[in-house]
């Protein structure tokens, strides 16, 4: 028999899953009414401490880095509920990471899943001016009527049945992007409290450039000078949560640069994603002690809108469009996965819009529970993200609000295309777009 010792382990490489964190697992069982894929299947092996069981196999020598494994690393949404209900802090989330990235370290998926990754999320996503320009193509097929055509005769079924299903979840390119709009510097109105650094992201450039341009706004109401460095482009967040942790520290090495050369007192952020990634940056440079210098300095700086606002006495004066005749605009929060449980920002975000007024907030039921997003998860898994927004969708359609507030822009997505599908006339908004609407300069 093979003593535990004697065991190789199939990871390799500088990023490997923690033994130590492995370890922290108590096997409790807390974990399993928070996770989204139990849910759904009911086995083990889909929940947080299974997973774990199979990286544990792995690391051990005891199990091959199978399509098996493969296939239950990215079934999982890394929502971290289960880091929120774990009683001994077990950090969950970098463990999938790691393993997803030895996964595409090692070639385990399929060779087009991991060149399309590398190209569309590694190389694409890597530079402004290359997603620019994917998104002026994607903008002039959603405009020009052809994506329309497509869609209303059938052809897009025919040429693939996948593509007929995603289309309607591909975001809405802006007219504008944002970078190209925002000065890089823009001045507070009335007196300066703060000078802040703002990211503009890469789905949030273009296709969100109006949330962008809102919060630009909100921080300069709230006395801010808003910085917005030229050249950005995304984060690193969604390849690393896919695995290619090398274009992933190229990305973060060049925020870095940008940011660390700006002299704000904070940087402020919209997208729950990419605030829950810069927060850890520092884990992606292991060995390079001046990069992990400058990685932690901007985490301890990096602060959700809703935070930043929260933190610094933010009160909203009018009510935001809307509501019902006669009566208080009714307004649900669905958390964003990224913020409610990594960043762990829940109340922030609550306390603000409870201060807006002529609305009556309302709790959604299971506010927190993944609505199946989750980066580009609703479209690798298609079949199971949507299981996850009908879920969603029938907690919308128990308190009938008048508009649903969200603070991440994949959630907005998934959530429109939710309601859109069943017909139902809820507005959907970003928070910062709508305490915007609530702050009158």
């Amino acid at each position: 028999m093979i003593q535990p010792s004697e065991r190789t382990s199939l990871f390799i490489g500088v990023d490997i899953p923690s033994d130590d964190v492995i370890t922290n697992c108590m096997h409790c069982g807390l974990c399993l009414p928070t996770c989204p894929t139990y849910a759904l299947t009911g086995l083990e092996r889909s929940s947080p401490r299974g997973r774990i069981q199979l990286i544990k196999a792995v690391a051990d020598g005891e199990l091959a880095m199978s399509e098996g494994f493969v296939d239950e690393m990215n079934f999982c949404l890394d929502c971290q509920a289960c880091e929120t209900a774990c009683p001994a802090g077990v950090r969950y989330g970098s463990l999938v990471e790691a393993a997803r990235a030895q996964i595409f370290q090692q070639g385990a998926e399929p060779r087009t899943t991991r060149w399309l990754k590398r190209f569309l999320l590694g190389w694409v996503f890597s530079r402004q001016q290359r997603l620019h320009a994917l998104a002026v193509v994607l903008r002039w097929y959603q405009r020009s009527g052809l994506a329309w055509f497509l869609e209303r005769s059938g052809m897009l079924q025919l040429v693939s049945s996948r593509l007929a299903k995603l289309q309607p979840l591909a975001p809405t390119i802006s007219t504008t992007f944002s970078s190209d709009v925002l000065a890089e510097y823009l001045p507070a109105y009335g007196s300066r409290r703060f000078r802040v650094g703002m990211l503009t992201g890469c789905i949030m450039d273009v296709a969100y450039g109006d949330v962008n341009a809102a919060t630009v706004e909100l921080l300069r109401k709230h006395g801010c000078d808003v910085i917005t460095p030229r050249g950005q482009a995304c984060c690193g967040s969604l390849t690393a949560h896919n695995g290619d942790m090398e274009s992933a520290r190229l990305m973060a090495t060049r925020l870095l640069d940008l940011f660390s050369t700006a002299n704000v007192d904070h940087v402020v952020l919209n997208s729950a994603g990419c605030g829950a990634f810069l927060k850890e940056y520092g884990h992606l440079f292991a060995g390079d002690p001046e990069r992990t210098e400058q990685a932690l300095w901007l985490s301890a700086r990096t602060l959700d809108i809703t935070e930043f606002l929260s933190r610094h006495g933010f009160q909203p004066t009018s009510t935001p469009r809307g509501g019902r005749e006669g009566g208080r605009l009714r307004v649900a929060y669905h958390d964003a996965c990224h913020l409610a449980h990594s960043q762990k920002v829940t109340l922030e975000p609550r306390e603000l819009l409870a201060r807006i007024p002529g609305i009556e907030l309302v709790e959604l039921p299971e506010a927190s529970w993944c609505c199946g997003s989750a980066g580009i998860y609703n479209i690798v898994r298609h079949e199971d993200a949507m299981q996850m927004l009908d879920r969603k969708i029938q907690n919308i359609v128990s308190i009938s609000p008048d508009v649903l507030v969200t603070g991440n822009p994949g959630c907005m997505l998934q959530i429109h295309y939710g309601l859109t599908q069943r017909g139902l006339n809820v507005r959907i908004v970003h928070t910062a777009s709508f305490l915007n609407e609530a702050c009158v300069s």
